[in-house]
């Protein structure tokens, strides 16, 4: 297999309404894709991250400069660009986890179209569909989040999701759970916004039998969460806090979480993701897949992943119309609380032509060099 071009395709998707988290709010999806054309096949990746440095320390202008410079000369530099020889590349550039996870998925995808093979059967995938919940932004009151919750229950989503942040915490989740009833599946996810020091506000949530809080402080420190984790009875999940598989395992020795939350992005691509499943299972420690406003593109590949036997936990992979008025592919749609796996070759998906057009900002090629 030899790489013929590779394009770097910025888009811009506006969200049918902000989407507001301790850290900030979005209004608009923007991003680029990345296109790789072999002689065998061709592949498609959605970079995760954003144009600022906001949520992720990456950022979209500095994944690229870093696709350009460091990681594509590397990879055209092997015999072939077969997915299975890319560690020692990547290896020789630090950190980048989201830009290397584009340029393994784009690659994977095109490798594994050329045998007709599904990313989700490479994965090892055990289902042919999977539960998805969804992911609840702050809203500006009480009762604007309790109509939001009941339209996406009565969508179908099997899970709810509330952001929370100091002053937007307790009394959102008591009102959710007095609404709905406690057979409700409900966890919270704080984004990093609160310290050590609140762990006697943050033990009040115990009595609303959460499934879970995630990330509640700073995800440079296991430490403190292992402390928190003492004091309550709510499993602590991590997100921002694992990158790789190593930081799964420390994390689960220090008894630090109970839970996790694996996006493929953050953690370097899908076969680091998959270790990071294997390793937590091996330990009896449940995983779900995250989000980040993925478009179609990216939420292929992150279902197939999501139906892998160790994904006990709903994950945050809701339908397309969930954030966008139109996606850049045929959209995913729930069935009941069930979304379908791609079976298709690849991540089973390819952009629509027509949306791609709308909502491309701007084409540039990184391979050839022109």
């Amino acid at each position: 297999m030899r790489i013929e071009y590779v394009d770097l395709i910025e888009v811009a998707l506006p969200l049918v309404s902000p989407f507001r988290i301790s850290t900030g709010t979005m209004t608009a999806r923007e991003t680029f894709l990345l296109h790789v054309v072999t002689d065998a096949a061709e592949g498609w990746a959605e970079f995760a991250g954003d144009p600022d440095p906001g949520y992720y320390p990456e950022f979209a202008g500095a994944a690229e400069i870093v696709l350009r410079d460091f990681l594509l000369p590397g990879v055209l530099a092997l015999p072939e660009p077969r997915v299975a020889d890319l560690a020692p590349v990547f290896a020789a550039v630090r950190g980048n986890r989201l830009a290397k996870a584009a340029l393994e998925t784009a690659l994977l995808d095109a490798e594994l179209r050329s045998y007709g093979m599904s990313l989700g059967t490479f994965l090892g995938a055990s289902r042919e569909a999977v539960p998805v919940g969804v992911s609840v932004g702050i809203q500006d009151s009480v009762g604007e989040l309790l109509d939001v919750v009941e339209r996406y229950l009565a969508e179908g989503y099997a899970r709810i999701k509330l952001k929370i942040a100091p002053g937007w915490d307790l009394e959102p989740v008591r009102a959710v759970r007095e609404l709905f009833g406690n057979d409700l599946r409900l966890q919270v996810d704080a984004n990093t916004a609160y310290t050590l020091g609140d762990a006697g506000h943050l033990r009040r949530l115990d009595e609303y039998d959460l499934l879970l809080i995630e990330e509640p402080l700073q995800e440079d420190d296991l430490y403190a969460h292992a402390q928190l984790q003492r004091r309550l009875t709510t499993p602590i999940c991590l997100d921002e806090s694992i990158h790789t598989a190593r930081d799964a395992a420390a994390a689960i020795a220090l008894d630090a979480c109970r839970a996790i939350n694996v996006k493929p992005a953050r953690v370097g691509g899908y076969l680091e993701a998959r270790r990071i499943h294997d390793l937590a299972g091996a330990h009896g420690v449940p995983v779900w897949c995250g989000g980040n406003l993925e478009t179609g593109v990216g939420r292929a590949a992150n279902l197939a992943l999501a139906a892998l036997p160790g994904f006990t936990l709903p994950g945050d992979l809701s339908a397309s119309d969930r954030y966008f008025a139109e996606d850049l592919t045929e959209p995913f749609v729930l069935h009941h609380d069930l979304m379908r796996v791609p079976d298709g070759p690849g991540i089973g998906i390819d952009p629509r032509p027509d949306a791609l057009d709308r909502h491309t900002v701007a084409v540039r090629r990184l391979h050839p060099r022109e």
